[in-house]
C-alpha cells in the first residue's frame, strides 16, 4: 500500500522536529521515551503491543524519590561566584561541578564570549538546561557532547577546570592520591590525576547526597523554569548578585583586552565613542529581570529561590554561609566552616590568581571604589539606576563619597529566601 498524502506531511513534520531536536542536543542516554511508531513505515500492522510492554518496562517520568538536593549557583562573571562554590564545594557530601556550561557555549558558539543575539541566546539555553538535568541526574556521559575533541572510553583531559571540583579531584575519581594529597590546588590535581574518567565520576556523584553546579551562562532565574518544574527534580537556585560598579571594575582588571576601552576611558578620562556600553548593560538587565522574577514570588518558585547579595557574604561570610545552608535544608559541614575561618581574611598575595578565592572578602567587596574613575561610576549609576536601587546599593554623588569608606554604599536588606 502506498504512501498517503498525510504520510509524506508526517514525513516532513518529522524531518524538521529531528532538526531541531539536532539543535537542542537531545540524546536518548537522558530521557526514557515510549517508543514511537516509525514513520517511514506505512503499514498499519507495527508492533504496539511490543511498544506499550517497552513502555511498561521503562519508567518514562520518575519523580525525584531520594530527594537528593540540587542546587545551580546563578550568577555572572565577576561576582563572587567562584567564592560561593567552594562554599558547597568543600562540602563532604555535595558533588559540586564549575562551569560545566562552558562546554555547551563553545561547542555551539565558538566565538561567544558575551552574546547579545537573542536567537544565540536560545540555543544556548536550551542546550543548557538539557546538560543540567542530565548532570542533575549524574548523568555526565552526557557532557561527552560538548567536550572536544570527543572523549575516547569515557576519559578526557579537556574538561573545563576540573580541578576547581574535590570531588573529581579525590578518591574513587582520582586514584592516584596519596594521604598526602588531601588539599590539592587546581594545577595539581589535573597534573596527579591524569585523565578524567567519566564513569568513575558519574559513580561518584551517584554517592554524594547533593549535587550543585555553578554557572555564569544563564541570565535569569525564569530560564529556569522548566527545571525548577520538573518533578525528577529538587532543585534550588542561589541567586547571586553584585554591584554592577564592582562587577565592572573587577572586570576591567581580568579581561583587560575585552575591556580596553574602559580602561582608556578610565585611564585618559576621554569616553571612546565605540565603547561598547552593553557590557555593562546587559548585566544590570538580567539583573533587573531575574531579581524582579524572584521578588515577585510566583508559585513556581516558592522554596526554590533565594536572592544573596555578594556584599552581604563578603561582610558576614559565616552567617550568611549558614542562612544560606538552611535554606537548602542540608547540614553546613566543619569542613566548610573550616574553609570560611581561612579564606576571607587573606592577604595582598593570596589573590594573585584572577578565579582565585582566597581574600580578605569585607575588603574586596570596596575595592572597586578606588579602581574606577568617579566618571565611569557616575555613567554606571545613571545606566543602572533601577537596579541599583532594587538591590540597595546608594549611589555616590560625588568622588569624595566614592572614596570615602565610612560612608556605605549598600543598604542594609533582608532578601528573605521565598519558602
Amino acid at each position: 500500500m502506498q504512501c498517503s498524502w498525510k504520510a509524506v506531511l508526517l514525513l516532513a513534520l518529522a524531518s524538521i522536529a529531528i532538526q531541531y531536536t539536532a539543535i537542542r542536543t537531545f540524546t536518548a542516554r537522558s530521557f526514557h521515551s515510549c517508543p514511537i511508531p516509525n514513520p517511514m513505515n506505512c503499514s498499519l500492522s507495527q508492533d504496539t503491543d511490543a511498544a506499550e510492554r517497552l513502555c511498561d518496562e521503562s519508567p518514562t517520568f520518575s519523580y525525584n524519590l531520594s530527594r537528593k538536593t540540587h542546587v545551580l549557583i546563578l550568577a555572572t562573571t565577576r561576582s563572587g561566584s567562584s567564592f560561593v562554590g567552594q562554599l558547597f564545594n568543600q562540602h563532604f557530601d555535595v558533588f559540586y561541578l564549575f562551569e560545566p556550561l562552558y562546554h555547551v557555549q563553545y561547542t555551539l558558539i565558538p566565538k561567544l564570549t558575551q552574546s547579545k543575539s537573542t536567537t544565540d541566546r536560545r540555543v544556548m539555553l536550551g542546550a543548557s538546561r538539557d546538560l543540567l538535568r542530565s548532570l542533575y541526574d549524574c548523568d555526565l556521559y552526557f557532557l561527552e557532547n560538548y567536550i572536544k575533541p570527543q572523549p575516547v572510553n569515557h576519559t578526557t583531559d579537556r574538561l573545563f577546570r576540573r580541578g576547581a571540583s574535590k570531588a573529581l579531584c579525590s578518591p574513587p575519581v582520582c586514584e592516584s592520591l596519596g594521604a598526602i594529597d588531601l588539599h590539592l590546588e587546581e594545577g595539581d590535581c589535573v597534573k596527579k590525576c591524569g585523565t578524567l574518567n567519566l564513569t568513575l565520576a558519574t559513580e561518584s556523584c551517584r554517592e554524594h547526597g547533593h549535587v550543585a553546579i555553578k554557572t555564569v551562562r544563564v541570565p535569569e532565574v525564569s530560564d529556569l523554569r522548566a527545571l525548577v518544574e520538573d518533578p525528577r527534580l529538587n532543585l534550588k537556585v542561589i541567586q547571586l548578585v553584585r554591584d554592577p560598579r564592582g562587577i565592572l571594575a573587577s572586570r576591567s582588571e581580568t579581561f583587560r583586552d575585552t575591556y580596553r576601552l574602559w580602561r582608556i576611558w578610565d585611564g585618559t578620562g576621554r569616553k571612546p565613542y565605540n565603547l561598547d556600553v552593553t557590557q555593562l548593560t546587559t548585566v544590570c538587565e538580567d539583573f533587573w529581570n531575574s531579581v524582579s522574577t524572584g521578588l515577585n514570588r510566583p508559585p513556581w518558585l516558592k522554596g526554590k529561590y533565594m536572592l544573596v547579595r555578594y556584599e552581604d557574604l563578603a561582610r558576614n561570610p559565616m552567617k550568611k554561609t549558614e542562612e544560606i545552608y538552611d535554606f537548602l535544608g542540608i547540614p553546613m559541614d566543619s569542613n566548610v566552616e573550616r574553609w570560611i575561618q581561612n579564606n576571607t581574611r587573606g592577604d595582598r598575595s593570596s589573590s594573585k590568581h584572577k578565579y582565585g578565592t582566597v581574600r580578605n572578602s569585607a575588603a574586596t567587596a570596596e575595592k572597586w571604589r578606588f579602581r574606577l574613575s568617579y566618571e565611569i561610576v557616575a555613567f554606571t549609576q545613571h545606566a543602572c539606576q533601577h537596579v541599583l536601587a532594587q538591590l540597595g546599593y546608594r549611589t555616590a554623588a560625588s568622588e569624595e563619597e566614592l572614596k570615602n569608606l565610612s560612608i556605605s554604599l549598600v543598604e542594609e536588606r533582608d532578601f528573605l529566601p521565598f519558602s
